[in-house]
């Protein structure tokens, strides 16, 4: 084949040929997809529902949960659906989606880390100007700005990326399409162009870290002054959960595209994928939930009244 053009499918990484190992693959898969989806959902509604979290700081995290969920949509069922129907083809239109999509929920999701870090600034390093630079119309529009980012940003890599000739065969040693796997196949120069790209990317990717950096450097400064040790507490469990998504996000994000060449092998990249498109949707519910009192009085709220109770939420839980 000469062009990608005349591509009409991919073909995945296959888990496992024994038919009991692809099983327990796509079981594996279903457990972590549900886990995920529960998560997510319960703390979108949560916050939706709850009138005491409608705050900047939950509004931040329902877009988070929001595009978490998208993020692990866009890759899990399609890996089960093979495994469960004993094949590896991806459509080329398929595969092309996967590639947008994935990008366009992890750079908005990085984005939107960015904001809440500085969200997480202005709260404790500036709490008399918080209701002014945190309004409502200030949190839509960086929520929108991160979104916005993200479709541009994943624009760019799935249009450069596909346009890009492939000669090289159309079989990848991973379970879902990811551009590094899409550019060994390519038979010219041209793949340099998506490196460029790649190459802004990390540079966008460092910038942002940055950003991210200074504001907890000046948040601690600003925690370490505060002289009751109940303020401390509560101003550490503020910022905790979101530092730890972060350090998640950022590190499996920088070993899967930094890591030396001389270190890959078909089974390390597989790990490497799970970690940083599968495990972070799955357990940031989890991080966000262990110290937030309020979000999980909320969520325990929502399930006594869903399943335990055949009367509606009260009128208080909605406004």
């Amino acid at each position: 084949m000469s062009n990608s053009s005349f591509l009409t499918e991919f073909l995945l990484w296959a888990f496992e040929d024994k038919r009991e190992l692809q099983l327990l693959h796509f079981s594996l898969f279903l457990g972590i997809y549900l886990a995920a989806l529960l998560g997510n959902i319960l703390t979108i509604s949560a916050i939706a529902c709850d009138h005491h979290l409608h705050t900047p700081m939950y509004f931040f995290l329902l877009n988070l949960s929001i595009l978490d969920f998208g993020s692990i949509s866009t890759t899990v069922p399609k890996s089960m659906a093979n495994s469960l129907w004993n094949t590896r083809a991806i459509s080329f239109s398929g595969c092309a989606a996967q590639v947008f999509f994935l990008f366009f929920f992890i750079g908005a999701e990085y984005f939107l880390l960015t904001a809440m870090a500085y969200d997480r600034y202005v709260a404790i390093c500036k709490p008399l100007h918080y209701g002014t630079l945190m309004g409502s119309r200030a949190c839509v529009k960086m929520a929108a700005a991160a979104w916005g980012s993200g479709f541009l940003y994943a624009g760019l890599h799935t249009g450069n990326t596909f346009s890009i000739p492939l000669c090289e065969g159309n079989t990848m040693d991973q379970f879902f399409c990811e551009v590094p796997q899409l550019l060994r196949l390519s038979c010219s120069d041209s793949y340099l162009r998506e490196i460029g790209l790649l190459i802004f990317s990390a540079f966008l990717f460092w910038g942002c870290l940055v950003l991210i950096i200074v504001s907890y450097v000046q948040i601690f400064t600003a925690v370490l002054r505060i002289p009751s040790e109940q303020g401390r507490h509560k101003a550490f469990s503020m910022c905790l959960p979101h530092l730890a998504v972060v350090s998640l996000f950022v590190s499996t994000g920088m070993f899967a595209y930094l890591k030396p060449p001389s270190t890959c092998s078909p089974a390390l990249d597989l790990v490497v994928a799970v970690l940083y498109s599968v495990v972070p949707p799955t357990v940031n519910p989890v991080i966000y939930s262990m110290r937030n009192k309020d979000l999980k009085d909320a969520v325990w709220k929502l399930i006594d009244w869903t399943f335990f109770s055949n009367k509606k939420l009260p009128i208080s839980f909605y406004k």
